[in-house]
Parts: C-alpha cells; structure tokens; sequence
C-alpha cells in the first residue's frame, strides 16, 4: 500500500480520524466490488438457465428487437431458416405452410421485445384430415352399400340362366363384385374401429378362407400360391385375423400385378413354436416403394386400391397384441401372435 503524508497542520487526532474514515471508505468499496461481483455472476447464470430453458423447448422460439432484429432464438428457430419473414406479426395466432410443414404461430409483446413461438402442427393437422376422409368415405360406403347388395342379389339370379360361353364374365362380375363388397366393409370397419371376440380357432381354418379369398380376387398374371400352415391352434377373432391374412395376400397379388415379369409366386405359411404363431407372407412382385408410410390410411401407390387395407391389417393385428415386420430381402411380411 503506497504510503502518503497527511497535512502538518493537523494535529494527531484530526490525522487519525481521516485515517480511519479513509479505511472504512475503502472497506465499503471492497464490499461494493464483492456485491457487484456476486450480482454479475447471478445475472449471468440466469441468462445461461433462461437459454437453457429456451433451449429445451420444442417449439422454436424468437425474441425481436423493436426494429425486428433478433435478440435471442433457440436452435429448433435456426433450423427454420426462411420462416420469420413470411409471419404477419400483426396476428396473435395464425398457422403456417412452410416447408411442407404446418406451424401455429403466437406472437405477443413484452415491454420493448416480441416474443413469437412456432409449434409444429403437420402431425395433428394430418390426423384431422385422415377423420375428416374416413367420415366421408365411411358415409359413401353406406350409400354404395345397397346398390351392391341389389346387383349381388341380380348376379344370382343372372347366374342361374347364363349359357356356358358367358360364364367368364359372370365370374369376373362376381370376383369385381367382391373386391367392391370388401372395400365397403374395409372402409366401415376401419371408421368404427377393431374390437376383436377371441374363440381358439385352428391354423388350418385360416388356411381355407385365405384360398377362398384368393379364388374370388381377380388378377390377371399366372401367379403360384404356396400354403403351409401348422395343424395348431390360436386364440383370436377368426373373420378379424382372416381378413388381415388376406389384405396381406391381396397386397402380394397386386405387387406381382405391377411387375413387369408375366408370372410371379405368392407364399404364405403359418408356424407355432408353442408360444407365439408367425405368419410369413412373401411374393416375387415389385419392391415396396415406401415402408415408412405403408400403414398411412389411404396412402397408396398402387393402381388399385384405397390405401386401408394394410391400415386395417395392422389394426388387427395389434387388436390381438401381435406385431408387424417388414423385410426386403427378400421381400415378406412377418406378423407374430401369441398363441392365448
């Protein structure tokens, strides 16, 4: 401490009284620092636990300046590059297309900064747009419903007096007239949801109505049909599990349909091991275009078809607790059930 000398004119105790004052200012200016230091230091780790916390958020999130300049932003704001100049900040709420995406966008103010938010809505808004579908094809399929019923009733009778020549094309009425019957039921039951009754059913009892099914879908290529089921039994909904079966089997024969070979082998085989029965259904057809939206209800590429069987396939099968895997090579379906 650098030493100084204290005016000669005053006396001892004057000298001693400045001292002491000067000790206690200068212990006063410590404590200041020390306060400042601690107050620098708590400002500082709220800024890092306000980043944080913004930072943790799933929403992306942008504090504006008053000229519109960013103050602060989390990363899931940066990975939307492009975003903030098309919002009307006018607007407390609105949503946004952006990027095949669409957001709900809230904005409001905080003295001198904006604060917006985005919240990614494509999945919500892609679920209300699927109910929105399936009520209107629910309601179409109840209007088709008796016409069909009336041209079943027709076929029939047509049927019984048909000369031998004409019976090909009665038959291809009848197989059309199926496929239409099963989209119909396909489409209400997927409108009304699965709720299985379980009885023990045998393995070969699927065996038989998979063939019948197969017998009535119309296809135009020679394709061979390979069947090997267990002599085992399953507990689970006979026309529920028959049905999923057969969208899988459908599935196979239109693949082979779309292929550019004039032929194709369509398999399918049940195996129980004593605690759980595995399905596998396999076919030469062409790949498949896009496994991650195979079960979106009425996504199809197919030419034919309404993008809810395999949907309903999958609703079954997980009605039942079983599970669905996909494998490319080469190409099949496996579906496990327990066997109770």
């Amino acid at each position: 401490m650098n030493e100084f000398e204290l005016p000669s004119s005053m006396n001892e105790e004057e000298k001693n009284t400045l001292l002491s004052q000067l000790e206690n200012l200068i212990q006063q200016t410590y404590s200041v620092e020390k306060e400042y230091i601690a107050l620098t230091s708590s400002y500082n780790q709220l800024q890092s636990l306000v980043r944080q916390i913004i930072e943790a958020l799933p929403n992306a999130l942008w504090v504006l300046n008053d000229d519109g300049s960013v103050f602060l932003q989390n990363s899931e704001a940066e990975a939307l590059d492009g975003l903030l100049p098309l919002l009307d900040l006018a607007e407390s709420e609105s949503e946004v297309a952006f990027d095949n995406r669409y957001f709900l966008i809230k904005s409001g103010r905080s003295e001198a900064k904006r604060i917006i938010s985005a919240t990614d809505i494509t999945e919500q808004k892609r679920k209300e747009r699927l109910a929105s579908m399936g009520q209107m094809a629910a309601h179409l399929a109840h209007e088709i419903r008796n016409p069909i019923g009336s041209i079943a009733l027709l076929l029939s009778t047509l049927a019984k007096r048909v000369v031998p020549k004409n019976q090909p094309i009665v038959d291809e009425i009848r197989r059309s007239l199926y496929r239409v019957e099963r989209i119909i039921k396909t489409t209400l039951m997927y409108s009304k949801g699965v709720h299985p009754v379980k009885t023990d059913i045998s393995l070969k009892q699927l065996e038989h109505e998979c063939r019948a099914a197969v017998e009535s879908y119309s296809f135009t290529k020679a394709i061979r049909f390979c069947y090997a089921f267990d002599d085992a039994t399953v507990r689970a909904d006979l026309g529920l599990l028959a049905l999923a079966l057969q969208n899988f089997l459908f599935n196979a024969i239109d693949a082979i349909e779309e292929s550019e070979e004039e032929e194709g082998e369509v398999s399918i085989e049940a195996r129980s091991d004593g605690r759980v029965v595995r399905f596998v259904i396999a076919d030469t057809g062409v790949p498949l275009p896009d496994a991650a939206r195979l079960f979106e209800a009425f996504h199809t590429t197919k030419t034919k078809g309404h993008g809810l069987g395999l949907v309903l396939a999958q609703q079954i099968v997980e009605a039942h607790r079983g599970t669905i895997a996909i494998e490319n090579d080469p190409k099949r379906f496996v579906v496990t059930l327990p066997l109770t």
